[in-house]
């Protein structure tokens, strides 16, 4: 009996290991696999629904060959134009961006609203909160730029993810000088352990464990560098006050990562937050408010009487 002891000891340890090890990897290759991959969604709106003439569009990201679509509307010839940058499993059209893009033009700016890729019509098989995206922005600048637009004239708005994925792309873009972030996340790893939760359902504290083996799947099955999706870093290297927008109930990203954008941006910068408004809802709660402040603050950035 000791000896099969012995036995069970000697090889029923490190078999168990090794199921314990490929489990733990199984699960975390399957939480990375979800997290780079949202179901497309159908555009929740679209311009024409509030009389807005507008074109259909289509460019590349930066330094790369996929198709991204998107709307150009038209407003003032003579006035900047504003892109829109959606957030992870948005599309160009959600959380009310349509509507809020119907105000700006009215007030004379041209918008770009655009899928980023994977989202919406656009290509691309995965996302990568922000890391691939900034090519995608700065692909929609690049459009921008052959249609005669000059980097003065152009100011962004980002929503969730799309927020911080501005803060990151507008780095390479210094002569831009106009930027509204809402509800931005600070550093995209403090997000991974909820973002997985809300993904897969795991419970937060058991998404904790795999955090480690996704941020190194991530990097070799996905080439995502996610310790470098820093919006707090970032955002200090923009020699130009920004906005930012958060809701005090956010569940989705707290809204302590505006505060540390906020803290670390230009000076001059404005922060609003919002009381009792959850995740990139404040244009629905206060619709007024909203497009004031947004509307001030691109006029001021980008000299409009």
């Amino acid at each position: 009996m000791k000896l099969i002891d012995r036995r069970v000891i000697k090889w029923g340890v490190p078999v168990l290991l090794v199921l314990l090890i490929a489990v733990y990897g199984y699960i975390s290759f399957m939480i990375t696999s979800g997290l780079t991959n949202w179901d497309r969604k159908q555009q929740e709106d679209e311009p024409g629904n509030y009389g807005l003439q507008y074109e259909e569009v289509e460019f590349t990201p930066r330094g790369d060959t996929i198709t991204l679509d998107g709307w150009y509307l038209p407003g003032d010839s003579g006035k900047p134009t504003i892109i829109f940058v959606h957030g992870i499993g948005s599309m160009r059209s959600g959380d009310n961006a349509t509507e809020i893009a119907y105000h700006l033009v009215d007030q004379g700016f041209n918008v770009l609203l655009f899928d980023l890729r994977a989202h919406g019509s656009s290509g691309g098989d995965y996302v990568s909160a922000g890391y691939f995206e900034q090519k995608d922005v700065l692909g929609a600048i690049d459009f921008l730029l052959k249609r005669g637009v000059t980097t003065d004239d152009i100011g962004v708005i980002g929503f969730s993810m799309g927020a911080g994925t501005s803060i990151l792309a507008l780095v390479e873009e210094p002569g831009i000088r106009a930027l509204v972030v809402d509800s931005p996340y600070a550093r995209a790893s403090d997000l991974l352990t909820s973002e997985t939760t809300r993904k897969t359902g795991i419970p937060e504290w058991l998404s904790s464990i795999f955090i480690p083996a996704v941020k190194v799947m991530g990097s070799l099955f996905y080439g995502i560098d996610v310790g470098s999706l820093v919006p707090e870093e970032a955002v200090r290297q923009l020699t130009y006050p920004i906005l930012v927008i958060h809701g005090k109930e956010d569940t989705r990203i707290p809204y302590t990562h505006g505060e540390r954008v906020y803290d670390e941006a230009y000076q001059g910068s404005t922060i609003w937050l919002v009381p009792g408004v959850d995740h990139v809802d404040a244009f629905l709660d206060y619709p007024e408010e909203y497009v004031l402040r947004v509307t001030e603050y691109f006029m001021g950035q980008l000299g409009i009487d």
